[in-house]
Order: C-alpha cells, then structure tokens, then sequence
C-alpha cells in the first residue's frame, strides 16, 4: 500500500454504516497526552507559523483515540452488540492508529460469519477526546511528529498518544449519471497544494456547543452531547460538498461511512471517508462550480471519474500520483466498501441530508 495512506477501519463490502450505527464516546481520556516540552514546542511552533500567516486562527476539533467495528446480530439490543460477535471484528484499541492501521484490517468476514441481513446489524463506536487546530500544528504537522511518535510509543505504548489527531471527513461523491468528483486543490491552501482531492473538512465541536467560546470548548461541555456529536460528523462532510462544489444540500444524499483513513504525511491524521449521492448530473454539477461557491477559492478546477475508473485506481495508475493522501485514502476505502461491478446506488431512493448542516471552517484543509 501506498506509504502516505493506510485504513484504520473499513467496513465490511456494501455495508456501509448510516448515522443511527455509529456511535461516540467522550472522556478526557481520550485527549493527547502531555508534557512540559511539547506543550513549550507547540506554543513556539504556534506563535511562528500566525506570524507568517496572520490570517490563521485557532479551532476546537474532536480528537480520534480509537474505534471498534462491531457485529450485533440483534438491532434491538444494546448497541454495542453481543461479546462473541465483537471477537468477529478486530478492533483498534488504545489509539495504536499507525501501527495497526497497517496491520490489522478491522473487518475479516469469514463463511461461518455470515447472517442474514435482515437480523445483523453493523455498529461503530469512535472514542474521541477534544484537541485544537494549534496542537495539530505543533503535533501532527511539525518536525517532531516521528519523535513525538516514538515517545508515545515507549512512554504509553501508543505512538499518537502526543500527537493531536484532529478527525477530519471526506466524501466520495457520486453524481446521477456515474461519474465521481475530484477538486483540483489551490496551489495556496496549506497541504498537498495542487493535488486532486475530494470534498472535504472537520465536523466542529463549535457547533455542538453553540454560543460557547472555542478556547474555552472542553470535554466536560461535549459530554451528554453524543448524539448530536455523530449528527456533526455527518451532516459535515455534506455541508463541505456543498460549500466546495456549490451543491445545493438538497441535491445530496445521506452520507454513508464507508471508514476510516490514516494520513502519513501528518503523522497518521484520520479522517471518516463518506458515500454520498447528488441528484444532479455531471454537467449540472460542472455547472454549479463553475459559479463558485463559498469555499471556491480552495480549488481550480472540478475533475470527474467513472466509477470503473475509479474502482481500477492503483499505486501505477498515472493520475494515482496527482492525489493527495486523503483521495487516496477514500479510493481505498471505495474499492473495498462499494465493489459492486454495475453503477448501482447502495440506497435506491434518495434521501436528504439531514440534521444540523452547518458550515466549517477550514483550518487544517
């Protein structure tokens, strides 16, 4: 696989997980780790980075520590599923999002697995914590992130213990006719800068703590909070479509999560990588970008694939070389999750983005 991209998690083929499977929990636990000299190199790495980009400002994120895909062969039951259906799947414990993000595809699903569609149910529980767009910049994105790592790794035997890991989302977008949306990314955005991309940005913790400060966002506010906090991620990645191709959010299907992917090049920064159908055609969609939306000036151009061009993306494929880690990493996702040989939607009947779309902002993207 590819060394700037690796799965953490991905669903098992045409089960895709809808708002209702998934599932958070929040605890200061689950923040990064510290101690006093990162806190000092965070603070420097900070105070020089607003000082050639005063623009820039900080932002609460959510904090991926883990999560664990489960089998629970009763829907009714509690969601967390039964004890032997858990042993089914392998689940990331305590954050280990690098190592085992290469090492252990979260889904094995073997003949003796299998249940009827109508009795299982899939479920997803994501173990977040709260951190900032500043401690990505002095975690994640600094020249310290391998050592941060290695520390982790000795000190709590976790290599992102240290490092932020704000989650972020992206969505393959699918139009009516087939055809997959690729944005070719402005060569003055921060990261991967003329790169193909898909939409995308980070649910924000602002807006489930509507009226609260962003410094002064902690866990202590998000908890009690978890179900309008799944509702956020969701409704997100359909809110960055929208304010990056110019979509009309009623054009946009119910979001899918197909997984999540590791980006390398920031140290195994995660991101939950969504399905999305739009109701417009491809030209249509051309169209729509073409006179600008809120965030156009994130990227040039507007790029489209059939899906079996898609599907046949590899490592020697010309253009795999002009997409930045997060397409790459919902590529894979894609191939995985969505394999069907036909252009079919997996929900035959469009449904409406629901809940509180509201705009992000784009710090880290």
């Amino acid at each position: 696989m590819d060394s700037e991209v690796s799965l953490m998690l991905h669903c098992a083929p045409l089960q895709a997980l809808e708002e209702h499977q998934t599932h958070v929990e929040i605890s200061d636990r689950f923040n990064r780790q510290s101690f006093p000299e990162i806190e000092e190199h965070i603070e420097a790495v900070w105070r020089d980075r607003v000082t050639k980009e005063p623009w820039l400002f900080n932002g609460a994120k959510f904090r991926l520590h883990s999560a664990v895909l489960s089998i629970n062969p009763h829907p009714t039951n509690s969601p967390e599923g039964s004890t032997d259906a858990r042993k089914q799947c392998t689940s990331l414990e305590k954050g280990h999002l690098g190592e085992q993000a290469v090492h252990n595809p979260v889904h094995k699903h073997r003949p003796s697995d299998k249940v009827e569609k109508d009795e299982q149910s899939y479920v997803l529980k994501l173990q977040l914590g709260a951190t900032c767009y500043k401690d990505y910049i002095g975690t994640n994105w600094s020249q310290k992130a391998e050592k941060l790592q290695t520390r982790g790794e000795a000190e709590c035997a976790d290599p992102q213990a240290f490092l932020a890991q704000p989650l972020g989302v992206g969505a393959v977008v699918a139009t009516s006719d087939g055809e997959i949306v690729l944005l070719r990314r402005s060569q003055k955005v921060a990261e991967a800068a003329g790169l193909l991309d898909i939409p995308g940005g980070h649910p924000e913790p602002k807006m489930v703590c509507q009226g609260v400060s962003e410094k002064m966002i902690s866990v202590d506010l998000l908890q009690g909070k978890e179900r309008a906090i799944v509702s956020e991620i969701f409704s997100s990645v359909c809110v960055e479509i929208s304010d990056e191709v110019n979509l009309p959010l009623s054009s946009l299907s119910k979001p899918l999560l197909m997984g999540i992917a590791l980006n390398h090049t920031s140290a195994g920064r995660p991101s939950a990588e969504f399905y999305v159908r739009c109701s417009l055609t491809t030209e249509e969609v051309r169209e729509s970008y073409r006179r600008g939306g809120p965030e156009a000036h994130e990227s040039t151009d507007i790029l489209f694939l059939s899906r079996a061009e898609l599907l046949q993306l590899n490592e020697s494929s010309p253009l795999w070389s002009q997409m930045c880690p997060s397409a790459k990493g919902a590529v894979l996702l894609y191939q995985r999750v969505m394999p069907v040989t036909k252009f079919t939607d997996a929900h035959q009947t469009l449904r409406n983005c629901t809940g509180s779309c509201t705009k992000l902002s784009d710090n880290i993207t």
